[in-house]
């Protein structure tokens, strides 16, 4: 065991930089291997996107207001964590889903996402697809496959492709909006959806790809009683996984420093091997290894000095602006106007309403008895002149398109925005050779490594997967360079 620690400074206080110094400690712990740990935020608070604000009477989530389940690593760190009697799931009498397709919201059948849905005849009987439209989507099965050699494809050229211009426009593409406030035209299906890809690659359709799959799964995970749905929380909001999170990492020696900004990285010292981080309050932290967890545009701007090609190339990856207001009503004044957890806009609808989540009806006690509480999600790629309204003329904004799809009239009691510029990013047609590239050019700077949701995943669960990937790469690599330097000190003697 090494009794010098391995010196870590991640930069990013979000989901991303604390699951890599979880990952980081425990395996430190497993290996019997000293690490002293630093995480530096420049906000006052831990989290990142992941902000829920309690009141006496709602509790709402800024950000992010669910997980998925089927990446099994959130749910397995809030196991970890001892965070397991406070998973909640969505709620089963309400699990529909809806799309404001020409001026109504129409069903989105059960199980879309998985392209087997329960329910196909809401797709005609509520009039979302055309009986053409829907021929041509179940036609999907039988249509040819691209060649596989080819070149990357945009999402919306992809899901035009197999399922036809009408199923994309009002069924695919709002949903990929709600999840990556993107244009799917410039989209890049390797990076956002690979595995439907490898789908028709494998068995020349999505559809029989997908019925496949799940006829070869599990019983446990075929069956309807399963605990978990699709999106589960926590009871007290997601910022309690970030709470827990950071108290779990105090107890084990991590520095947490909040609301300092990191100004520059040097690069290693040619003798030691040491980097040195400056921060704005004067210090300087030397670090045998650095982890980058920020936007990339904020990484690029901290290796521009002396890792320009991979600035470079992560300056190459845009990010789109968004914000989700939530408002809380008189449950009186709704009615039985709202139904389902709510309802996705398709682009080609023109609105400046991305989707709405019926909070009350999506989450247990997420308002009190009487109140009905809705978060609105607006904003996005090629949609974002709306957010430069104010605070007022951008809840007005969002009233008339409530009274004009549901017919919602009533003013809120409550109301509460947040915003979040710059904090979509966009894996654009191309992504996957940029990111190549850039592990390339960082192969030149052992001791440097960087993650976040600009890369490989923008979900809750993707962050955790690839912090953690990150923190145990960087032990094992510290540990491969010790031993070759030992082996050198020792044939010298």
């Amino acid at each position: 065991m090494r009794k010098t620690p391995c010196q870590v400074v991640i930069v990013g206080g979000g989901i991303s930089g604390l699951a890599t110094a979880h990952a980081l400690t425990e395996e430190g712990e497993k290996s019997q291997t000293a690490v002293q740990c630093t995480v530096v935020e420049r906000e006052p608070r831990w989290g990142g996107k992941i902000q829920t604000h309690v009141t006496d009477n709602y509790l709402i989530e800024g950000g992010p207001d669910s997980f998925l389940t089927s990446k099994p690593w959130a749910l397995e760190l809030c196991r970890t964590l001892g965070l397991q009697d406070q998973l909640v799931s969505t709620n089963s009498q309400h699990n529909q889903t809806f799309s404001f397709c020409r001026g109504a919201l129409r069903e989105l059948p059960q199980g879309l996402l998985a392209f087997r849905p329960r329910r196909i005849d809401t797709l005609v009987s509520g009039g979302l697809l055309s009986w053409g439209g829907m021929l041509r989507m179940a036609a999907e099965r039988f249509w040819p496959r691209r060649n596989p050699w080819l070149a990357d494809e945009s999402l919306g050229d992809f899901f035009r492709r197999r399922f036809g211009p009408e199923a994309f426009e009002y069924v695919i593409e709002p949903l990929v909006a709600g999840i990556y406030a993107g244009d799917a035209d410039e989209l890049s299906i390797e990076s956002t959806f690979p595995r439907f890809r490898e789908l028709e690659r494998e068995h020349g359709s999505v559809i029989k790809g997908m019925r496949k799959a799940l006829s070869d799964a599990p019983p446990a995970l075929r069956s309807s009683g399963e605990a978990t749905t699709m999106f589960m929380s926590l009871r007290g909001g997601l910022s309690e996984l970030i709470r827990t999170l950071v108290e779990a990492l105090r107890k084990r020696g991590v520095g947490l420093r909040a609301g300092l900004e990191c100004l520059e990285i040097q690069s290693p010292n040619l003798e030691s091997g040491e980097f040195h981080v400056l921060l704005d309050n004067g210090d300087r932290l030397p670090a045998d290894a650095v982890v980058l967890a920020t936007p990339t545009y904020q990484t690029a701007r901290l290796l521009r000095v002396f890792q320009p090609e991979t600035a470079s190339l992560l300056d190459g990856i845009p990010y789109a602006s968004t914000a989700t207001i939530s408002m809380a009503y008189p449950a009186e004044s709704i009615g039985s106007q709202i139904r389902g957890f709510g309802f996705v806009v398709p682009r080609k609808e023109q609105r400046p309403l991305l989707a709405a989540t019926w909070t009350s009806l999506k989450w247990p006690d997420r308002s009190r008895a009487g109140e009905t509480l809705i978060r609105c999600y607006i904003g996005g790629r090629g949609r974002e002149t709306v957010l430069e309204q104010d605070d007022n003329s951008l809840v007005e904004c969002v009233r008339r398109e409530l009274t004009s799809m549901v017919g919602i009239t009533a003013i809120p009691t409550y109301t509460e925005i947040h915003r979040w510029r710059q904090g979509m990013p966009q894996y654009v047609l191309g992504h996957q050779d940029r990111l190549t590239k850039m592990q390339e050019s960082l192969a030149h700077s052992p001791g440097l490594y960087v993650t976040g949701a600009g890369l490989y995943g923008i979900g809750i669960p993707d962050c955790i997967r690839e912090g953690t990937k990150v923190g145990k790469q960087l032990l094992q690599d510290y540990a491969a360079n010790h031993a070759i330097k030992n082996s050198g000190s020792t044939e010298l003697r």
